[in-house]
């Protein structure tokens, strides 16, 4: 009976464990998603218009929380990687949040739109990493605290 307690404390302690940087994440993820949708659609009510000069329609606002949810939640499964395989996981996932934002920048200054749309993107980008990566890296630090 003691072996089963024990075992009950372990998985109830991994789930602890596995919760305290997953649910968080999800959280700071939705809250991106809404900020960039708020981003995209202050910008579009500024005369953004996020379309292409060759004449394909412009990024749907639909998008915005789309993409944001997707690579936000890509992000947490990095964060519970690094959590899982890193001596010092705070730090190894800062950096490698960091890098990756700032890789993300490019492909806005890149695709064929005017300025502004190019400027509101990488802004977009920047208010979603300003959300995502101190949440997780709190959650991760916590984590590292108590385990």
């Amino acid at each position: 009976m003691t072996t089963t307690s024990t075992n009950s404390s372990v998985s109830v302690t991994t789930q602890e464990h596995r919760r305290s940087l997953v649910v968080p994440g999800l959280a700071a993820a939705v809250a991106a998603a809404l900020a960039a949708t708020l981003v995209a659609a202050i910008c579009r009510g500024a005369g953004v218009d996020f379309a292409t000069p060759d004449g394909e329609d412009p990024i749907p606002l639909v998008a915005f929380p789309m993409f944001t949810l997707t690579f936000s939640i890509i992000g947490l499964v990095v964060a519970v990687g690094i959590r899982r395989w890193s001596k010092r996981p705070a730090s190894t996932f800062l950096r490698t949040a960091l890098s990756l934002t700032a890789i993300s920048l490019v492909p806005p200054l890149l695709i064929d739109v005017d300025r502004t749309s190019s400027l509101c993107l990488v802004m977009v980008h920047l208010v979603v990493a300003a959300i995502v990566i101190p949440t997780l890296t709190r959650s991760l630090t916590r984590s590292a605290v108590k385990g």
